[in-house]
């Protein structure tokens, strides 16, 4: 990992959501949550390390009690193609009855999603509830859509606002895609 390689990937990827709208769908989405489970005290669940910066962003707009945690199961690893799930975090007993908000950066299969789902419903959570920033299209059918989203985006890699492109930019305050392969 080096400077020269992280300037090469922005400079094969474009633009294709600005800050602003960010900005703006994060907020739609705060609003949206809130009348969701406003009156209950969900636990919201942050995925490391992707959903971060999308859960630092989303948190402060949630004006409502609520109690946080982090868990962390990644396909990835730096990787531009899912593998095997790994279990680096798992969820603590306290779902158990609970309302759980999972907040993720990304839903691209599904799979990760999906698993963490299963786990937390077989630990007694009284309901799961899934917010992503950003859902990719794909022509598969996946296991779960998340019932929140910020954006739809086409199937290309994603990277910026938590999201990487081989450990890179997670810090940028916009979506951008690649143009060629890396």
């Amino acid at each position: 990992m080096n400077r020269e390689e992280a300037l090469h990937i922005f400079q094969q990827s474009e633009e294709i959501v600005s800050a602003s709208a960010v900005d703006t769908s994060i907020t739609r989405m705060a609003g949206e949550i809130k009348q969701a489970v406003g009156d209950e005290f969900p636990l919201v669940l942050s995925v490391m390390g992707g959903a971060a910066v999308f859960t630092g962003m989303l948190l402060p707009r949630l004006d409502f009690p609520l109690e946080f945690d982090y868990i962390h199961l990644t396909r990835y690893r730096n990787m531009t193609q899912g593998g095997e799930m790994q279990w680096r975090v798992a969820p603590a007993e306290s779902v158990k009855n609970r309302v759980v908000l999972v907040l993720d950066d990304i839903l691209d299969e599904g799979q990760t999603m999906a698993a963490i789902r299963d786990r937390i419903v077989e630990m007694g959570a009284q309901r799961f509830i899934s917010a992503v920033l950003c859902e990719k299209t794909l022509a598969q059918k996946k296991p779960l859509h998340p019932d929140f989203c910020g954006f739809t985006v086409p199937d290309r890699y994603i990277f910026g606002c938590g999201m990487d492109a081989k450990g890179y930019w997670r810090n940028l305050p916009t979506i951008r895609a690649l143009t060629s392969a890396i």
